[in-house]
């Protein structure tokens, strides 16, 4: 017996020393943990249970027979997060640079397999060259098979990646399906086609960083949530974040005790809106002071800031935010936020998390470029996002709501459970300088006959008033009151029952 366990601890050391100590050291120079390390800090400690361990690849091209490290250069197992169970893979880049193989590729499923079965999240730790190229097309297939099981667990179980390395050509395509997507700053890499391909293509010159960095992708590109400033903080922060998670579509979020009192009272909130109606405030202002503890975790902050997106809790119950920033565009909805917003919203409706909606939207971002890139489209898509959610719909209309960015925002049109407004409220077609020239364009030469007709217009339809006579608007609501209320609320939707048709699946304008 004594022998046997001295073969298997010496072939557990062999994998856990992964592609040798040089390796080991070159990954601690570059700043970044190894595929061991970042699953020590992601879990619980002592919760992690390896699977898989002494799997080998089967290639025996270009002399990979001559070559075998144990795990094939991916950790796999599963563990706790503050107690609550997640399968987990890591990449390893010590190991043919976290090359994929079949046999890597097997190691993920398994693990991805297990996940649905039991209803748990799944997080992946990518770091990775792509494609083991010695395997051929076996290790494109490995990655088709991944593939197949994020669409499947899409919806049913959360997703997230942790981009902590290179994800390059159908590497990045995995991530991609996934829930969120969270990046490290200078180390981490995203593109279908790395920068020397496309200088040999489009005679283009630009960096790894420029291509595909943590910047790149959650600015401009949207593809990634936030960009972290090394390893530790990244998964740090999944730690957090996944506390707002159920375990699946069949389980509730967790639920937080909080000392933050239900019905507290925010006297600021009954002043934070300028006298002048073109002036901006901050709209984080108004969610830290309504959700527990100030404690708000925002998603895409750095992309389409017109929007804001993240999760708070109420009475220690996640919930989604959704809110118009009049800080930026004034709140405008344009293309950009519209895809931003519509995927959180589906999101927190496939995983039965309540959405409280923040509105001050002027409208739709006017002009060429936006209608040229298809704003109809992308705006539907928030549109469509809103109307098919069933889980519980609190909108809050802090000041303007205006036209069609009235109706998607969430509107009582849409199945909105419980819409409210503050006294500052402004519901209409459109704003009063806009609806005074069309209607009395015959007027346009007299400025005092607009002014006048201005005035008529904002004392006729600057209030929420006119959508409380018609039942649009529950209540119009005391700003102060704004948390009370939202509690009240979820409270009386928590056993909501709301089925749509039955359908295959939708259609989403994509």
């Amino acid at each position: 017996m004594s022998a046997n366990i001295a073969e298997m601890e010496k072939r557990r050391a062999a994998a856990k020393l992964g592609g040798g100590q040089a390796r080991v050291d070159a990954q601690h120079a570059k700043g970044k943990l190894t595929a061991r390390e970042r699953i020590k800090v992601l879990l619980d400690d002592g919760s992690f249970e390896e699977y898989d361990q002494y799997v080998e690849h089967n290639c025996t091209d270009f002399g990979m027979d001559a070559q075998h490290i144990p795990g094939d250069g991916v950790v796999t197992g599963s563990g706790t997060i503050n107690g609550r169970l997640v399968y987990v893979y890591s990449q390893d880049f010590t190991v043919y640079g976290g090359a994929l193989s079949e046999r890597h590729a097997q190691k993920i499923c398994k693990i991805m397999d297990m996940a649905l079965k039991v209803g748990a999240p799944v997080i992946g730790l990518n770091d990775s060259g792509g494609a083991r190229i010695q395997e051929g097309v076996a290790s494109l297939a490995g990655y088709a098979e991944v593939f197949q099981r994020n669409v499947l667990a899409s919806g049913v179980v959360p997703q997230l990646s942790v981009i902590m390395g290179p994800c390059a050509g159908g590497a990045v395509y995995s991530p991609a399906m996934t829930d969120f997507i969270f990046m490290v700053k200078d180390s981490s890499f995203m593109f279908v086609t790395g920068p020397d391909v496309v200088k040999t293509v489009t005679n283009e010159v630009v960096t790894q960083e420029e291509l595909g960095g943590a910047v790149t992708h959650t600015t401009r590109t949207s593809v990634a949530d936030i960009a972290f400033e090394n390893d530790i903080e990244a998964l740090m922060s999944v730690r957090d974040f996944f506390d707002f998670l159920p375990l699946s579509n069949r389980e509730e979020a967790p639920l937080r005790p909080t000392s933050d009192p239900w019905d507290r009272i925010e006297d600021s909130l009954d002043t934070l809106i300028p006298a002048n109606a073109n002036q901006p405030y901050d709209m984080h202002e108004v969610i830290r002071k309504v959700v527990d503890e100030g404690d708000f975790f925002e998603v895409q902050p750095a992309h389409a800031a017109n929007i804001i997106c993240g999760f708070g809790r109420i009475e220690g119950r996640s919930v989604g935010v959704v809110a118009n920033q009049p800080m930026v565009l004034a709140g405008c909805l344009d293309i950009n936020s519209s895809k931003k917003a519509a995927r959180f919203v589906r999101f927190c409706d496939c995983f039965n998390i309540p959405i409280v909606t923040l509105v001050d939207v002027p409208g739709f971002l006017p002009g060429t470029d936006q209608e040229h890139n298809g704003i109809i489209k992308h705006g539907a898509k928030l549109l469509f996002a809103y109307a098919e959610a069933t889980v519980p719909k609190i909108t809050i209309i802090t000041r303007k709501a205006y036209g069609g960015a009235y109706v998607v925002m969430a509107s009582k049109h849409l199945r909105g459970d419980l819409n409210y407004a503050w006294p500052t409220a402004e519901i209409a077609v459109m704003g009063a300088k806009g609806a005074v020239e069309i209607i009395f364009r015959k007027d346009m030469g007299d400025p005092d006959k607009i002014a006048a007709r201005t005035k008529e217009y904002e004392d006729r339809f600057a209030n929420p008033f006119v959508a409380a006579s018609k039942g649009f608007i529950d209540e119009v609501i005391y700003p102060h009151s704004t948390r009370r209320r939202i509690a009240l609320g979820l409270r009386k939707l928590r056993n909501k029952q709301l089925e749509n048709p039955w359908k295959k699946h939708d259609n989403i304008p994509l």
